[in-house]
């Protein structure tokens, strides 16, 4: 098929592109339904297919939208790996089954919104709730600013974050910002203070599709940080020197990682890949997100920004919400041709890549 149109514009129609891509290879899809509707009153799931043997000791899962409004991107690469008979092919040679999951948080993705409907940033989410929750200091002193009563903000808030971001290092903002935050509710980046239904979802998935295989590698699919286009491979899992060493014998030598500082992101608390790991403590477990590059981040983060504000003032004209939504889905989504082939392209790679080396390293 042509890369364009494993895309779709809306969380229903690449759920169909998704069932479709299945049903052409004659592979079952399990839904994991969500109990809430979407935007337009269709069915969200969290839905799953497996395209080689139950009992395969090799595995590889590929995940999307976790982070929602990313999904667009991650779902297109699903659809698109679904129909690459090579790749089928190529893993069915080396024993490798490929575990494909389709819209981690389906709210989000469908709602055009990063979060769930908790409103808890999925990737900040998988801690030990009986456990005393991280206390990030950096965001209880922005999170006036970062969400003001008007939007767009005044030219005073404007300054007032500019003069945080020139005067301070800008990484360790950017951590404060995005680490992760479990006070409040209403803000960015909130972990939640109870395990969400995608995180309890995907545990469930795991545990069915995961326990018997010996080597597990996941690619996490995302999109917002980075120069436009760029696909660049983030350790996720084992943030040591050891789990990068590893890392990089399977996905070359351009991982990034928090551990050496090399990576765009920051070091976020509660990740999810890191706590799939411990559900996967049989095999050995090596895990990227391949987080691809849209907008500038100062762009990502307004966007953020103004869908969060919209959130807390749902009376706002239908036309300003509309506006704030479409700002949202560009920061996330570059919705042309070139851009939808670089990603494709890279994804492939490391996908090929990893069909090649996984139980190798």
């Amino acid at each position: 098929m042509k890369t364009r149109d494993a895309f779709a514009h809306s969380y229903a129609s690449a759920r169909k592109r998704f069932f479709d891509a299945a049903q052409a290879r004659g592979l079952p899809v399990e839904s994991f339904k969500h109990r809430l509707p979407g935007l337009h009153k269709e069915t969200l799931a969290m839905d799953v297919v497996l395209d080689g043997a139950p009992d395969a000791e090799r595995l590889l899962v590929v995940s999307s939208g976790v982070h929602g409004v990313e999904g667009f991107c991650g779902s297109g690469i699903q659809v698109l790996a679904l129909n690459d008979k090579e790749l089928s092919e190529r893993a069915r040679e080396r024993g490798v089954a490929l575990l494909y999951i389709h819209a981690v948080n389906p709210y989000g993705f469908s709602h055009v919104r990063r979060v769930t409907h908790e409103n808890v940033d999925l990737n900040r989410n998988f801690h030990d709730f009986s456990e005393p929750l991280p206390v990030n200091v950096g965001y209880r002193a922005l999170h006036s600013l970062l969400l003001p009563k008007k939007w767009p903000p005044t030219l005073g808030n404007v300054a007032k974050i500019a003069w945080i971001f020139l005067t301070q290092n800008k990484r360790a903002v950017q951590a404060a910002v995005s680490a992760g935050q479990y006070e409040f509710a209403d803000g960015l980046f909130f972990g939640g203070t109870q395990a969400t239904w995608s995180n309890q979802t995907l545990r469930t998935v795991v545990r069915k599709y995961a326990t018997q295989a010996r080597h597990i590698a996941w690619i996490d699919l995302h999109t917002g940080l980075g120069p436009t286009g760029k696909g660049e491979r983030i350790l996720s899992a084992r943030n040591d020197p050891d789990g990068l060493a590893d890392a990089k014998n399977l996905w070359g030598d351009a991982v990034t990682s928090f551990f050496d500082d090399s990576t765009v992101s920051s070091n976020v608390s509660g990740a999810m890949l890191e706590a799939i790991r411990q559900e996967c403590a049989q095999a050995d477990f090596n895990a990227i997100s391949i987080e691809f590059g849209t907008v500038p981040i100062k762009q990502v983060l307004q966007a953020m920004r103004a869908e969060q504000w919209l959130q807390l003032n749902p009376r706002t004209s239908l036309r300003k919400a509309q506006r704030i939504k479409r700002q949202l889905l560009d920061a996330f989504f570059i919705d042309t041709d070139e851009w939808k082939e670089q990603v494709a392209a890279q994804a492939r790679e490391a996908l090929l890549q990893t069909v090649a080396g996984i139980g190798t390293v």
